[in-house]
């Protein structure tokens, strides 16, 4: 049985059975499932009868080193080993950036940092005129679905999920609020659905609102999300669907401070002699693993297995915020760095896709890829055209064991925290990283994956190339331009 809005949009009663108890009044206001009147659209019947299901699984701050299939040795991720065993597993997956909204940006439109809208961690909504991933499947016939963390719009402006090409969004719409595993409420669509958490919204004497920290934990977000995909699977089972999965884990509450890990229980760590942090760290992944297992057992189920084909990543590498340790789980693995570097700790991501029948089990790539080329290979799979103009290669080829993989001649990042902004570029096996205005440090990730020796002086000509891209690999942004940091003044004695 399901409950309608007023609108006939209809709710999830696992959703509303849950929280009614407790819940005085309940208000969604949603937008009509299909937003646009043309032919074809919202159907859920792409024009081709090949065309897969496509599940995207994004984790939030999740290392290169955090999952047993990429060599963690203590963190139990069986599900997602798993998934590698039965599909394609990638070495050189890179995020669209260092921290949350710009690699989410990337992901939804084709483009890298050099060109995308959003570069930074700040609150600038998708305009009209983006097109997102969403919105070239949903013109190609698919139901499109998001669940979990957004970023790229606040209440009411052109960025929030349902102007973006989402028949159905619920979750964060705020990077802040996303912080917090025990929200007050979560965004349905347009409406907020209240939850049985309260929330402190004063951290230090400073108001932390939408985040804070819950002073009463019932409803965990994550287990939300998860309920929800599983609603989501069971409604378009007949359709042809695309559902990117936002999860949360295993970001940090930074509001919480030291006790940031927020998890229900530490599940198999809790007997381990490990700082909390620790052990909430470990447990949101292995919680997380458990619920893709779900997903992958509710496919199964539905007969649609064979049918879809299944994405998953990190946004960034591992944070180290909240009382985390990324050294503790050794979670950016080989690689220097973490979150907010642009060395590979910060931007190299595990990569998984399987697709039974279609993508090879227990394979391996090492084909460079980024968060840019899910677009166009979304539209490949779909069977549709995506937008001119992007900066995305279809990688099919590759998924599908095929000859004719196109690769990237250059690829670009820009980070600006700090003070400056930091470029990265890889070429090749080369890897070059430069504060804006110094000069560039270059690395040969052949030899040195860790990129611990800088090359630069012995490979003037590697060195050239790259400064001559990077004349080009960006237009100008007024709220992200290019700094150059300043010199700090020397104190008077």
């Amino acid at each position: 049985m399901q409950l309608k809005s007023s609108r006939g949009k209809h709710v999830p009663s696992r959703l509303l059975g849950s929280l009614l108890h407790r819940i005085a009044t309940l208000i969604l206001t949603s937008l009509t499932l299909c937003l646009s009147v043309e032919a074809g659209k919202c159907e859920g019947k792409p024009k081709n009868d090949s065309a897969p299901n496509i599940i995207f699984i994004l984790a939030d701050d999740l290392g290169y080193g955090d999952l047993g299939c990429f060599g963690q040795k203590v963190i139990q991720t069986p599900n997602l080993d798993r998934m590698a065993a039965q599909g394609m597993r990638f070495t050189d997956c890179y995020a669209g950036s260092t921290v949350c909204a710009p690699s989410r940006c990337c992901l939804m439109t084709g483009l890298d940092t050099g060109h995308a809208l959003v570069r930074g961690n700040a609150r600038v909504p998708l305009r009209p005129e983006d097109v997102t991933v969403a919105e070239v499947l949903e013109r190609a016939g698919y139901r499109t679905g998001i669940i979990g963390k957004w970023g790229l719009g606040e209440p009411d402006s052109t960025g929030i999920p349902n102007r973006q090409g989402f028949d159905y969004w619920f979750g964060y719409l705020n990077q802040r609020h996303a912080h917090n595993y025990y929200p007050a409420y979560l965004w349905h669509n347009q409406g907020k659905v209240l939850l049985r958490n309260e929330v402190n919204h004063m951290i230090h004497g400073r108001d932390r609102t939408p985040g804070g920290v819950a002073t009463k934990r019932v409803d965990y977000s994550h287990d939300l999300f998860t309920a929800e995909a599983l609603a989501f699977l069971d409604r378009s089972a007949g359709d042809t669907f695309f559902l990117y999965l936002a999860y949360t884990i295993p970001h940090a509450n930074n509001e919480a401070g030291g006790q940031g890990m927020e998890v229900p229980d530490f599940g198999p760590y809790a007997d381990k002699d490990w700082p909390q942090p620790q052990k909430g760290h470990a447990a949101m992944i292995t919680r997380m693993d458990r619920d893709i297992g779900r997903l992958f057992a509710k496919l199964k189920k539905l007969g649609i297995d064979e049918k879809t084909i299944v994405f998953f990543t990190s946004d960034n590498g591992p944070h180290k915020e909240g009382g985390a340790d990324p050294a503790f789980f050794s979670s950016s693995g080989p690689l220097q760095g973490y979150k907010r570097s642009l060395h590979d700790g910060g931007i190299r991501v595990p990569g998984i896709a399987r697709w039974p029948g279609h993508v090879k089990a227990g394979s391996t790539s090492h084909l460079p890829w980024a968060f840019w080329d899910f677009l166009p290979t979304a539209a490949e799979l779909a069977v549709t055209k995506p937008p001119e103009g992007i900066d995305g290669i279809s990688i099919v080829p590759t998924l599908l064991g095929e000859k004719g993989q196109k690769k990237h001649e250059f690829m670009y990042w820009e980070f600006h925290e700090g003070g400056d902004s930091t470029q990265a570029v890889r070429m090749g096996d080369w890897k070059a990283v430069r504060r804006y205005g110094q000069p560039i440090r270059l690395f040969d990730l052949r030899t040195d994956i860790a990129e611990a020796h800088d090359v630069a002086s012995d490979h003037p000509d590697v060195v050239a190339r790259i400064e001559d891209y990077l004349k080009t690999a960006r237009t100008p942004s007024e709220t992200w331009p290019l700094r150059e940091r300043k010199p700090q003044r020397k104190r008077k004695k």
